[in-house]
């Protein structure tokens, strides 16, 4: 902003902060063309956020203008006030994009998961069918479904023992079946 610009600009905010409204409105109304020429140099890729801006540094502004004081240039104050409020935009459109487009990829990704983990359990369905009963009932209660081997002796019928057996042997077989199928 040349002197002259800021002098004036400087003269109506403290005749504003005085009190005078006619000066305030003044100030505003000369204000925004000084932030809009300043945020579109910044913004060049982002034209249609310009006013938006303009409009939100005015804000800013007009809210801190407690806190101006009138032996600092008054360039200096406005121009952090609008590069505050530019990066806050460029933090929110940043947020607003990692939300939205990661999400769409990230969903296709557990699609094919929740498919894979189909496919799994039936061909783990199929296996636990071929083994057994001795193996695959072991296995079962206390591989799937969490049970002790005290439990799964109980609900099977089987010798504690035997229970520890069939699931050895029967996760050898599925293991021996899943090497096969390489």
């Amino acid at each position: 902003m040349p002197n002259v610009q800021e002098d004036r600009l400087r003269e109506l905010l403290v005749r504003g902060l005085a009190g005078d409204t006619v000066a305030y409105q003044a100030f505003l109304g000369e204000l925004s063309g000084f932030l809009r020429a300043f945020l579109r140099k910044r913004m060049v890729s982002l034209p249609e956020e310009v006013e938006d801006l303009v409009q939100e540094s005015l804000l800013a502004v007009h809210n801190q203008r407690h806190t101006y004081d009138a032996e600092q240039p008054l360039t200096a104050w406005v121009h952090a006030i609008a590069k505050y409020k530019l990066v806050d935009l460029l933090r929110r459109r940043a947020r607003h994009e990692l939300l939205n487009d990661p999400l769409d990829d990230d969903h296709a990704m557990l699609a094919r998961s929740d498919t894979n983990a189909a496919a799994a359990r039936l061909d783990l369905s199929k296996m636990l069918a071929g083994l057994p009963e001795r193996q695959r009932l072991p296995i079962v209660c206390m591989k799937l479904k969490g049970l002790s081997v005290v439990e799964t002796a109980r609900l099977t019928g089987m010798s504690e023992s035997a229970v520890k057996v069939g699931v050895h042997r029967g996760l050898k077989a599925l293991a021996a079946t899943i090497r096969a199928h390489r």
